[in-house]
């Protein structure tokens, strides 16, 4: 009988204590916050936030996990009507279509793109300079990082063909994914799993195995090892909530500059009160930029699609969200070369800037089952069937 500390009571947290106990392993988790879910934690109200935008894709092998376990629950699917009020801004205007170039980049004939050269020389080489700027810059839906065109090309195209894919790969859980992690920490509870809320560890426990499910900076402090460091994304995060106005878009995408806002209520309205929309925005800043910066940005875009937005404000929120977003694999790396899961006696990590494959939380996901099959001694399970 494996006992399993997990420190963390995120995604990657519950998702290792599920795989765990439902191997027959007896486990502890350990949350320094009151509730779980980390950046998957949906605000209690009225306005039903999460940190940023979010959005399941369900191209991914977590997707089926969750699906098999009934962990998803029902969905807030997005009305045609709303789906075809997409718009792009590009060349200082709003478009309802992006620019022939990009389409360019999308052709099944284009092949994969190489990990060892940026995604801006490679993309120029096939959609012109224009058709790569806008491709680097609609990434940032899936990025969060102020110039994906200078990532690696493989790895900034998996992600604009995710977040291309027709039909759309993005799903929205009702009520947001904090209703997902109430689901993962009742089957969790349900399987005997020990959950200690407000438990904050900062010393490594002395029992293992353990698997650290934290941010990388988190376990770079925890562990003690400055080898702990992998590229993120720095953005700042928009919250607002308007009074209804028809004609709204669903959502704007930045494609002269990285920034995305989308307006959640079109899909799900028990987000906010009755008469009301939730609005979250992202607008990727680079090292010299400030705050005020990513914010100017944002209002630009608010201006061009949100017509009378100020006067329309009842609730607004915002923040920068500085190495928390996911890794970013500059060229020459890939997953493979990121922190490794297995750190040696009996310590692993989960979390979305290890080395593991996906998108977004999905390297969260297929971490965790990683650290599991490693400490239970298994043959590492198949992340496309899981």
């Amino acid at each position: 009988m494996h006992r399993i500390t997990v420190i963390g009571g995120g995604l990657a947290g519950l998702t290792a204590a599920i795989t765990a106990a439902e191997a027959g392993a007896r486990v502890t988790v350990h949350e320094a916050h009151h509730s779980l879910g980390g950046r998957a934690r949906t605000a209690g109200g009225p306005y039903r936030t999460n940190e940023g935008p979010h959005a399941f894709y369900a191209g991914g092998p977590h997707w089926t996990w969750l699906r098999r376990r009934d962990l998803i629950g029902p969905l807030a699917p997005l009305p045609p009507l709303e789906a075809a009020r997409l718009r792009l801004h590009h060349r200082g205007a709003l478009r309802r279509t992006p620019p022939f170039a990009l389409l360019r980049l999308l052709r099944p004939r284009t092949g994969p793109a190489p990990v060892d050269t940026d995604f801006r020389t490679w993309a120029t080489g096939i959609a012109g300079e224009e058709g790569a700027r806008a491709a680097a810059a609609y990434t940032a839906v899936a990025l969060f990082h102020h110039d994906p065109g200078s990532l690696s090309a493989a790895f900034v195209q998996e992600r604009l063909r995710r977040a291309t894919a027709l039909p759309p790969e993005a799903h929205y859980p009702r009520g947001g994914w904090g209703a997902v992690i109430d689901r993962m920490a009742a089957r969790a509870w349900n399987m005997g799993v020990r959950i200690e809320t407000e438990s904050r560890v900062d010393e490594l426990p002395g029992d293992r195995p353990v698997v650290v499910a934290t941010s990388l900076p988190a376990a770079r402090r925890l562990l003690r090892d400055d080898t702990l460091a992998w590229p993120s994304g720095r953005t700042v995060l928009l919250d607002l909530a308007v009074r209804t106005r028809r004609g709204d878009p669903f959502a704007v995408s930045d494609l002269d500059a990285p920034g995305w806002i989308e307006r959640f209520t079109a899909q799900d309205p028990s987000l906010a009160p009755a008469g009301e929309q939730l609005l979250q925005g992202q607008f990727p800043i680079g090292p010299g930029e400030s705050r005020a910066d990513g914010l100017a940005r944002a209002a630009h875009l608010l201006d061009l699609g949100f017509r009378g937005w100020r006067e329309r404000v009842t609730w607004r929120r915002e923040a920068v969200a500085d190495g928390r977003t996911g890794a970013v694999d500059p060229p020459g790396s890939s997953w493979r070369d990121r922190p490794a899961v297995d750190r040696g006696d009996g310590v692993y990590l989960a979390g979305d800037q290890v080395a593991a494959p996906g998108v977004l939380s999905e390297v969260s996901f297929n971490s965790a089952i990683t650290a599991v099959s490693l400490i239970l001694g298994r043959p590492a399970l198949d992340l496309k069937r899981a």
